[in-house]
């Protein structure tokens, strides 16, 4: 079985196109430093791009190569839907594949590489068909009543410990990880456990980006980090085995008894299978909740109409999904000379495609920053990406989004952002990592029990 990490493309430094760039490149942001996130998605400098650049050559430091950043709706879901001209196998998804020496923790590095994100057709199309079941709508419906249990149980909490509470540690992570573990098959005594793997990755992100303010806020983690994803990684081996022999009704089964070119996924394989939906499978929820409650902060009249029409909550949530846009870029790599809107790139260059831009093209989003729900084309974002590498997960998403809001609205209909959050240094997600809530509205005082 051959590794996408035995062929990945490293990058060369590259600093200038191979072709001459045909639109302007404005400096000033560093899209590859994860610093440069904490503010959110940049959308002043999207709409210049889309206007003006829409294929922008960016530079990058740190000996990696520059890339093609893409901006506008059409070219990105044309991007995705070349597939075999845009590879995801070639250069991975990451923005930059640094020389294999620079690989640490190699382990993660790895697994980095070597899943079904990165794979490209048709080993991405059987590995994707053989996972599926679980993401089907009729297996998601089986997950409406625990997840409405577990919203239930969380609101009770967060009532008792208001009325200002911070809704991501209350809630938004809370959620996605409870029903990825539901998923997945993970034993309850064991779930404790995927909090803190999920704390350090997303604490290593913060370290590459500031590692003294991480160092400051957490002065263990440089040096609990390698043990922890040793311990991450022991626990995956360990239960993917145990699924071959004795396997369930989870995804962790199906997972396990994956194949692979007619093979049993390779240990580097399941490594990098644990990592992705241990990642992937928590993050863009957790960001499009707190997002979502954000959004209905901002737009107090979006937020009337839901309340008086609870049934409007699905097209809420796919506007919110649309103006979140909880995934930041999808990177790509030309395996062929070709032209993306008159703008030659050339083979081994990369094209990463910036989704938050894409969401808010005018030309296909009118008043793009103005929450309506009411949109003709409101399930037309590309917040799940697009093609063949559309999220798996999309469906598990949305139902988190819905159930979640139906209860909200219902115990607090005037949820209130007070204004206070912090987005993490992250280049590929949109890291909402606090966010807080006044639960009674702005300002807002428990209500007072009365006996009758």
């Amino acid at each position: 079985m051959n590794l996408i990490s035995d062929n990945i493309l490293i990058d060369s430094g590259q600093q200038s196109p191979i072709s001459p760039a045909i639109y302007p490149t404005f400096d000033g942001y560093n899209f590859a430093d994860p610093s440069s996130w904490t503010s959110g998605h940049p959308f002043d400098r999207y709409k210049t791009m889309r206007e003006e650049s829409p294929v922008m050559w960016t530079n990058t430091d740190k000996g990696l190569s520059g890339f093609w950043s893409v901006t506008r709706y059409d070219d990105i879901k044309a991007a995705e839907l070349a597939h075999s001209v845009f590879s995801s196998q070639r250069g991975s998804i990451n923005m930059g594949v640094p020389e294999r020496k620079q690989w640490r923790p190699e382990k993660l590095m790895l697994a980095a590489f070597n899943s079904l994100i990165n794979l490209d057709e048709p080993l991405h199309r059987d590995m994707r068909m053989q996972q599926s079941q679980f993401f089907f709508p009729a297996y998601v419906e089986t997950l409406r009543n625990k997840v409405g249990g577990k919203i239930d149980s969380m609101l009770d909490e967060m009532e008792e410990k208001g009325p200002v509470v911070d809704f991501v540690k209350m809630f938004s992570e809370e959620l996605p990880m409870f029903t990825l573990c539901e998923m997945l098959g993970i034993d309850e005594q064991d779930r404790p456990k995927v909090k803190v793997w999920m704390h350090h990755l997303e604490l290593a992100s913060q370290f590459l980006a500031n590692p003294w303010q991480t160092f400051f806020s957490e002065p263990l983690f440089p040096f609990r980090f390698n043990k922890v994803m040793n311990d991450m990684f022991a626990y995956g081996q360990q239960v993917m085995a145990d699924r071959r022999l004795n396997p369930r009704d989870d995804l962790l089964t199906v997972i396990a008894q994956s194949q692979l070119e007619g093979e049993l996924l390779s240990q580097e394989f399941l490594d990098g299978s644990w990592l992705l939906i241990i990642f992937a499978g928590n993050d863009t929820s957790r960001n499009s909740l707190s997002g979502t409650i954000r959004l209905m902060t901002e737009f107090q009249d979006q937020r009337a109409m839901v309340l008086d029409d609870p049934s409007l909550i699905p097209q809420m949530s796919e506007e919110a999904l649309r103006m979140v846009s909880p995934v930041m870029h999808m990177r790509r790599t030309a395996t062929e000379d070709t032209v993306l809107n008159g703008q030659a790139i050339a083979k081994d260059e990369k094209v990463v495609l910036w989704y938050g831009a894409a969401n808010r093209d005018p030309s296909i989003f009118p008043d793009p920053d103005t929450f309506n729900m009411h949109r003709d084309n409101v399930e037309k974002h590309i917040a799940f990406g697009h093609g063949v590498h559309k999220c798996l997960g999309s469906r598990v998403a949305k139902l988190q989004l819905r159930m979640a809001f139906e209860r909200i609205f219902d115990r607090f209909p005037n949820i209130h952002w007070t204004g206070k959050q912090k987005i993490a240094p992250n280049a590929l997600v949109h890291a909402i990592s606090s966010l807080q809530v006044n639960l009674y509205g702005p300002n807002g005082k428990r209500p007072v029990k009365v006996a009758v």
